[in-house]
């Protein structure tokens, strides 16, 4: 593509190439799906514009330049570095983060034919002849993950590389990033599933885990403003961001659970696309009111600088519930196993249990029930345990059931929030 080429012209034709391979078409009136999974209206929209081309206003455009590069942040591949290197260790060689132009060759390497990435994979490695050999031959596997706050993070990363380099193929691969994630948003509520095309039977879900839905509602936001590192986009996508930004803001609200007693909670982890019902993750994972995944959902609301009268409503209803779900004179002890237990994902050298101490700090579980309220916890084969100690030692070692989540936005964050408000004039009711 040319560098002087609209952005909004090289999406068009990046939604077109991915529609021909997909095999998307009408049918009487309705687009089909990837196998099994997200409608793909987007690419339609996307491609409209193709048919009757309008001006554009492109804004300046990045210098292509040798540098010298300041290093861009790695936070967001956090999670899926940590999960590889729990699977397979940190003994290789890795690049270092001032890198950027290295890294982010190796973001295009993992990058499919359709635009999508896996998740749980280290940008950072030197990869082996061999390994981009093998990376080749995955290019036209479909599927893609949202999981471990994937894809907007590779997006990210090569538009701050893009912005720094001026090298357009970081911007074409951002750009079919983009396009693809467009698509996969849900048309009845505008979420994002877990991973297309599904292989188990959470991965159709809208999700709220792992910033999946808030994650990529954030980068619309960033896209919608042209903020750093979306700078130079054009109008047209900023756009098409504000209308995937509206559609999933909406959905955001339409998902919070009211539980019995009527008063707002948080979140459940993953809601089923049709019903807009929670649902269950992995087996061990029970349909719940999640804690931890549910306090990056209120930061994202409290990121918005002039909320609606209703996100007021749904930021202040799931802090009242976060406080009242606290729990007082409990903590998780860990005490060290000999010899260490290796386990498929990870190895086992403490175990945990919850234990009384009037001295700890607040905590909260993991997991709620979504009428009561009641602390949920389970293990692999799907059945509800009433105690701690009855999680399987995998679990137990592997999973965090009770942490302080929430403590760090309920003390700094919504403090901050609620100043904030009262500046702008705006009421804020009491907490239940």
């Amino acid at each position: 593509m040319s560098p002087g080429l609209s952005e909004g012209t090289i999406l068009c034709h990046v939604a077109i190439n991915m529609a021909d391979n997909y095999a998307f078409k009408p049918n009487k009136g309705i687009f089909m799906r990837f196998p099994g999974l997200v409608l793909i209206a987007g690419f339609a929209l996307a491609c409209s514009s193709c048919a009757t081309p309008e001006p554009e206003v492109v804004p300046p455009q990045p210098v292509r330049n040798a540098g010298p590069y300041v290093a861009v942040s790695l936070d967001g591949f956090a999670d899926g570095i940590h999960h590889w290197r729990n699977r397979y260790g940190d003994a290789y060689a890795k690049y270092d983060q001032s890198q950027i132009i290295e890294i982010a060759d190796n973001v295009l390497r993992y990058q499919r034919s359709n635009g999508g990435w896996i998740e749980n994979r280290d940008p950072t490695r030197i990869l082996s002849e061999q390994e981009k050999n093998d990376l080749l031959k995955e290019k036209d596997n479909p599927t893609y993950s949202f999981d471990n706050r994937n894809i907007y993070s590779q997006i990210e990363y090569l538009s701050a590389v893009y912005s720094q380099t001026g090298e357009v193929r970081y911007r074409d691969s951002a750009l079919r990033g983009l396009a693809l994630t467009f698509g996969a948003q849900y048309r009845k509520c505008g979420g994002w599933p877990h991973t297309v095309p599904g292989t188990e039977s959470y991965h159709p879900y809208i999700t709220m885990a792992d910033e999946v839905t808030s994650g990529v509602l954030r980068m619309m936001r960033q896209i919608n403003a042209a903020d750093t590192p979306f700078t130079w986009v054009d109008a047209g996508l900023r756009k098409r961001a504000g209308e995937a930004l509206r559609r999933g803001d909406d959905c955001v609200l339409r998902l919070q659970v009211r539980q019995a007693d009527g008063r707002l909670a948080a979140w459940a982890g993953q809601y089923n696309p049709e019903t807009l019902q929670p649902a269950d993750g992995r087996t061990f994972e029970l349909a719940s009111v999640v804690s931890w995944e549910s306090v990056e959902v209120v930061r994202y609301l409290m990121g918005i600088p002039h909320p609606t009268p209703q996100q007021v409503a749904a930021i202040q209803g799931a802090v009242g519930w976060f406080e009242r779900s606290a729990i007082t004179g409990w903590k998780i002890e860990k005490f060290p196993i000999n010899p260490p237990i290796k386990y498929a994902y990870h190895t086992a050298k403490f175990d945990r249990r919850f234990v009384q101490d009037p001295r700890a700090p607040r905590t909260w579980a993991r997991f709620y029930d979504l009428n009561d309220n009641s602390v949920v916890l389970a293990n692999r084969d799907g059945k509800r345990v009433k105690e701690y100690s009855q999680i399987h030692q995998e679990r137990r070692t592997g999973y965090a059931w009770y942490s302080t989540w929430p403590e760090e936005m309920l003390s700094r964050d919504y403090p901050a929030w609620k100043a904030r408000m009262q500046a702008q004039g705006v009421k804020l009711g009491e907490l239940q």
